[in-house]
């Protein structure tokens, strides 16, 4: 799958394993329920990609871009995403659980139900996020970089009273 250009090919229930998606180009694909173990996915794009109910299970993600696109589901538990860009897409309920994300770019992102109890936020860019169901006493948020109306959110997740005055 190396320097792939795939525009609408639907996998469903497929298990890909050490398959090299590097520097390969994904348009409107879905790849529902899949597995992926032991792939890398080196400067890969994914661009309004469905990955809905998908796992990944020791894979390389440095430099890969996502934008827009239904995550919802997956499950990235203790991925290494430090080098991967998440922007606009859907990760409803999905498995962030001791993920490795500092100094990953995660922007605009529907967080709603998801797991990211231990996930590594360090120097994250969360910006525009939904983060309701970060609890912000089981991940790092060090340095993370995050709006004023998300610092209210995670404030107020702490038990803090948040006036305006």
């Amino acid at each position: 799958m190396t320097e792939v250009a795939n525009r609408g090919a639907a996998f469903d229930r497929c298990t890909f394993r050490r398959v090299r998606f590097n520097a390969s180009s994904h348009q409107d694909a879905a790849f529902v329920n899949c597995t992926f173990a032991e792939c890398n996915f080196f400067d890969a794009a994914f661009t309004g990609c469905k990955f809905v109910g998908s796992s990944f299970e020791h894979c390389r993600f440095d430099a890969m871009r996502v934008v827009g696109g239904n995550w919802s589901h997956v499950s990235l538990r203790g991925a290494d995403l430090t080098g991967a860009s998440f922007a606009g897409v859907r990760l409803v309920e999905a498995d962030f659980a001791g993920a490795e994300c500092a100094g990953a770019s995660l922007r605009d992102l529907d967080f709603r139900g998801a797991d990211m109890h231990g996930a590594d936020l360090r120097r994250c860019d969360l910006r525009g996020s939904l983060l309701d169901a970060l609890d912000p006493t089981a991940a790092r948020l060090e340095g993370a970089i995050i709006t004023p109306e998300q610092a209210a959110l995670l404030a107020m997740a702490l038990g803090l009273d948040v006036r305006a005055d």
